[in-house]
């Protein structure tokens, strides 16, 4: 039985962000090395991302290396730089086929030239396309984002360019990595872990959150389709009661 005929189109989350988690115990399960997890890590990314796209999801976002991730063994860090930089060859054509802008958030100064190259290469050959936003979090970490929004709105009030007062919601926004993006409606998890790993903290301040025990490797379109469909039964009240949103 196909999910997607049981998602109401009309329905969809407008934002959905994925923390692609599993890869390296997946290929401990198989007995292979962890950069075959990773390998096969990619053919999820491909089918999650053309699964979005021909639902209609408008943005989203993939945290695909944290800043914490750094801190992994050098040789398995080099091997997903090296898949990074291939996938992204590999799959500017799927982008265009698909009308999917590519963007990317986090510190993407501290990535290796070739991968800064590449990514922005892909990054310029898709901007002009509308039918969906695909974000890479690279190198991205949600407090350093915070702490950079604080230090840049600081020199501005010291500045006399924005007053104390004038600090909302809204002008936090327009300075965080995500300014072009809508908040997040639906996070979601693989490999069964329940944390958010300083992922979009202030992005999903609302979001609804789906963790599956499926390890991203295995995770394919029908497994999105289950988010999907477990989001749209829940009700989001933004704090407000049931009986105020009838």
């Amino acid at each position: 039985m196909d999910l997607k005929e049981h998602i109401a189109l009309k329905q969809l989350p407008k934002h959905i962000a994925i923390i692609m988690d599993g890869n390296g115990r997946w290929a401990k399960q198989q007995g292979l090395i962890r950069a075959i997890g990773h390998e096969n890590g990619t053919k999820s990314v491909r089918q999650v991302v053309e699964a979005s796209a021909e639902l209609g999801i408008q943005n989203l976002t993939l945290y695909a290396f944290s800043t914490e991730n750094w801190n992994r063994p050098k040789l398995e860090v080099q091997t997903l730089m090296k898949l990074l930089v291939s996938s992204l060859k590999k799959e500017i054509k799927t982008l265009q086929d698909n009308n999917i802008k590519l963007t990317a958030i986090g510190n993407l100064g501290t990535l290796p030239k070739k991968v800064y190259k590449e990514l922005h290469e892909v990054i310029d050959n898709t901007k002009h396309n509308t039918h969906m936003t695909l974000t890479l979090a690279l190198s991205y970490g949600s407090r350093e984002e915070l702490l950079n929004t604080v230090k840049e709105i600081s020199i501005k009030v010291k500045n006399n360019i924005i007053s104390v007062e004038k600090i909302d919601e809204s002008i936090i926004n327009e300075h965080l990595y995500t300014r072009n993006l809508p908040d997040v409606d639906l996070l979601i998890r693989t490999s069964g872990e329940q944390r958010i790993s300083n992922f979009l903290l202030w992005q999903i301040a609302y979001a609804e959150l789906y963790f599956t025990q499926v390890l991203w490797p295995d995770f394919t379109k029908q497994h999105l389709y289950e988010a999907i469909i477990e989001y749209q039964k829940r009700e989001r009240r933004f704090g407000k009661t049931s009986e105020q949103l009838s």
